[in-house]
């Protein structure tokens, strides 16, 4: 799987003030992700509003970034719920052959116990024709995949091949390093906790930053990959204050701040979220500022 390798971005959705979705921006993003030397990118994740889009939008939405790609760089598609079996209908949503893989985060709300957790993503698994990345965030999710599950579904399922951990618990993260098989794939769901993932032995990250900075934060992600430690903690510490402000007052407010400030789209986000304070988008600002005066090779 090397397609999810290295620095993948959960692409946000560009809204207009209206509400609607800013199709003309997605191209616009699309391009500066991959003029950013992003690895993969995620369509349909936590950060792209998922939850507030309609089944017509996220359709339109997909079919609008596979236009924008146009192949140039794998897509994974994220398709998770708290219904097994409901979760099982969105699959005929879409042309699954534009995707290298799914994400499916864990059911929210529920709180399945270890058990009920096994056998929804075996569900998944024996009725998906791609690639499966586990998606653990228990700060969303109400509930934590235990390393023994994620052991289980990797050793019982060949397709599925990945998680995405963001439980913020490096312990767990090096437990999941240490147990599962030597070709399933470790990638972090932290952005701050990346570097020192890879350099545990995680294979990457599905980034939030990189929605803004693809080319500093693919750096930070390649170097680490390389094991070029210095250069790599270098750029991760000038990174470092902008990548805990933009969860200060929720994802995907912070980052949707910068992505105006680089004029790739318009700071606009749909309710429940709101938009970041006055203050966090003046200081956001400031910060992004100071850090692309930086010179980085």
């Amino acid at each position: 799987m090397r397609e999810i390798q290295g620095h993948g971005v959960a692409m946000i959705t560009p809204f207009k003030r209206n509400g609607t979705i800013d199709f003309d921006a997605l191209p616009v993003i699309v391009d500066h992700l991959i003029a950013g030397g992003v690895d993969f990118i995620v369509v349909l994740g936590t950060t792209a509003e998922t939850a507030t889009l309609s089944k017509e939008e996220k359709i339109s939405l997909v079919d609008h970034i596979i236009d924008a790609n146009s192949g140039r760089l794998p897509l994974v598609l994220g398709l998770g719920g708290n219904h097994t079996w409901e979760l099982l209908e969105m699959f005929e949503w879409f042309d699954l052959s534009a995707f290298s893989a799914l994400l499916s985060v864990s059911p929210y709300y529920n709180k399945p116990n270890q058990e009920g957790l096994y056998q929804h993503f075996k569900i998944i698994s024996t009725h998906s024709s791609l690639p499966v990345i586990l998606y653990n965030v228990p700060s969303r999710t109400g509930v934590n995949i235990a390393p023994e599950t994620v052991l289980r579904l990797a050793t019982d399922f060949k397709n599925i091949v990945a998680i995405k951990e963001a439980s913020g618990d490096f312990q767990q993260a090096q437990t999941l390093i240490k147990i599962c098989p030597s070709n399933f794939l470790i990638l972090s769901g932290d952005d701050e906790m990346s570097l020192p993932m890879i350099l545990a032995g995680a294979k990457g990250v599905i980034s939030v930053i990189g929605n803004a900075v693809p080319e500093q934060y693919s750096k930070v992600i390649h170097k680490g990959l390389l094991r070029k430690i210095d250069e790599a903690y270098y750029l991760h510490y000038h990174l470092l204050d902008l990548i805990r402000m933009i969860y200060l007052e929720g994802n995907p407010a912070g980052i949707k701040v910068l992505m105006e400030a680089l004029d790739l789209c318009e700071n606009n986000l749909r309710l429940p979220l709101v938009v970041a304070s006055k203050d966090l988008s003046l200081r956001l600002n400031e910060e992004l500022k100071n850090f692309l005066h930086i010179q980085f090779n």
